[in-house]
């Protein structure tokens, strides 16, 4: 959860009133116990061409769900334009179990399938599994008590936690680890398990996010945890019992190509910063553990944080420069040139880290504003340099390094000071405005965007929907 900027919450405001101060998704509440007709689960199985299991499948998670889940349900079978008699089993399933109902697709996808009946779904928490049942289903309660707590707003299953016990060949076990050692590499994820078919989501998270997932294959389930993990959104991973089907129709070659591919596209939009991912963003107090600390401007720890570790890499880096450049130069050229290169590196890492500026806009003038900043650093280590050689005519390498490390750190702080309160005060006023400002203010909030919906996807939903 991103807690860098947010201003602290008034515990008893509404969530509608603090969702229309500080962004689209409101502080996360306990789902009510008493929800009327409208289920509280909605689980979606994805099938094509599953005539064999689904029967088997549906039956048994109706019969655990009826056993064992404390609040109303409803099961989804989102028919992905099959070509046997899977529409007949859905279709008799849906007759024979009041909670069931069937969607029917006519194109191939199962990002796709999730996609359109979640975003149709009435239910608060949304889930799926696989329909071979490979995890144990001892573990959906625990997967959706979390969204329905209002502890997390996704939820996974892991197969690759310490406390899991996983049957499965090592051909897959070594796909499954190398692929999320993939992710964990290339794309900075902090989930164990990208793949494991047993997740849940709240619906308001879902009706922000999915709109950003453009998958409609396998992909879909990673490229929705990365975006929800770097929007700062919570996820919550289960540890799974899990036996591997030997009929798996999965094509693992495709699939693994598919996904490198959609780690590449996923990647190029997180550098360039073109997702939108503030709107993802939940205000800051909505979770019991956090607290507002008074007299400290918000984000500062952090900042500091971040600010001390880009500042000790570009002081190495300085002096690195202004050794390589002393070598064939004086001391002021040396500690000019080394100072503005490392000035560049630093403005551009504290931008991204320190204080979360994404993307090109206002780059320019940021770099403009650093190398402002950069001009009083280098006068005042210059001026630490022509007071040193004043004083001693011709100090060693060694004492000049001394001096310059010491210069350094004052002009570190003076920067500081400096980034936060001139060149990136936009960044912050921006996220501040409405801590002085009344709610009875005229100050419009926008609607999140609607889901579009593709007619050729989903023309004969209507119809299924009614099949119960």
């Amino acid at each position: 959860m991103r807690t860098d900027s947010s201003p602290g919450i008034d515990p008893t405001a509404s969530a509608s009133t603090v969702s229309a101060r500080f962004g689209a998704l409101p502080a996360r509440e306990h789902l009510p116990a008493g929800s009327g007709d409208v289920p509280v689960l909605d689980v979606v199985i994805p099938v094509y061409n599953e005539e064999k299991d689904l029967g088997e499948c549906v039956r048994r998670l109706h019969h655990h769900l009826v056993r064992t889940f404390p609040y109303p349900f409803r099961i989804t079978v989102a028919d992905n334009a099959s070509t046997d008699a899977t529409p007949e089993v859905a279709h008799e399933l849906a007759a024979e179990l009041p909670e069931a109902q069937y969607f029917r697709l006519e194109q191939k996808g199962r990002g796709r399938a999730l996609r359109t009946v979640w975003s149709a779904s009435d239910a608060p928490v949304l889930a799926y599994m696989d329909v071979d049942l490979s995890t144990d289903l001892n573990a959906l309660l625990p997967l959706v008590a979390p969204l329905i707590s209002g502890h997390s707003d996704l939820a996974i299953g892991s197969r690759l936690a310490r406390a899991s016990r996983v049957v499965r060949g090592t051909k897959r076990e070594f796909i499954s680890r190398t692929y999320n050692l993939i992710l964990r590499g290339s794309l900075q994820a902090r989930f164990s398990d990208a793949q494991c078919g047993f997740k849940a989501i709240r619906r308001d998270v879902a009706q922000v996010l999915l709109p950003l997932v453009e998958d409609t294959g396998w992909f879909f389930d990673t490229e929705m945890l990365v975006l929800a993990e770097r929007a700062g959104l919570r996820i919550h991973e289960v540890p799974v019992d899990w036996v591997d089907d030997p009929n798996s129709t999965v094509h693992i070659v495709k699939t693994a190509t598919d996904d490198l591919k959609g780690v590449w596209r996923v990647g190029k939009a997180l550098a360039t910063g073109s997702l939108p991912l503030d709107r993802l963003a939940r205000p800051f107090g909505d979770d019991p553990r956090d607290r507002q600390l008074t007299d400290v401007p918000k984000g500062l720890a952090r900042q500091l944080l971040g600010f001390c570790v880009v500042g000790g890499l570009s002081t190495l880096l300085y002096l690195l420069l202004y050794s390589g450049f002393r070598s064939f130069s004086g001391a002021q050229f040396a500690n000019a040139l080394a100072l503005f290169v490392s000035a560049i590196a630093n403005t551009a890492a504290n931008r991204r880290l320190t204080f979360g500026v994404r993307g090109r806009d206002k780059a320019v003038r940021h770099q403009a504003q650093g190398i402002v900043v950069f001009g009083i650093g280098w006068a005042l280590t210059s001026g630490s340099l022509a007071a040193l050689q004043t004083a001693s005519g011709n100090p060693p390498h060694s004492t000049e390094l001394i001096v310059l490390i010491a210069a350094n750190l004052a002009a570190t702080i003076l920067r500081f000071l400096l980034f936060r309160a001139w060149v990136f005060t936009d960044r912050t006023t921006d996220r501040t405005t409405d801590r002085s400002t009344d709610l009875t203010t005229d100050r419009a909030t926008p609607e999140p965007a609607p889901i579009p919906v593709r007619i050729s996807e989903t023309s004969e939903v209507p119809q299924a929907r009614t099949q119960r």
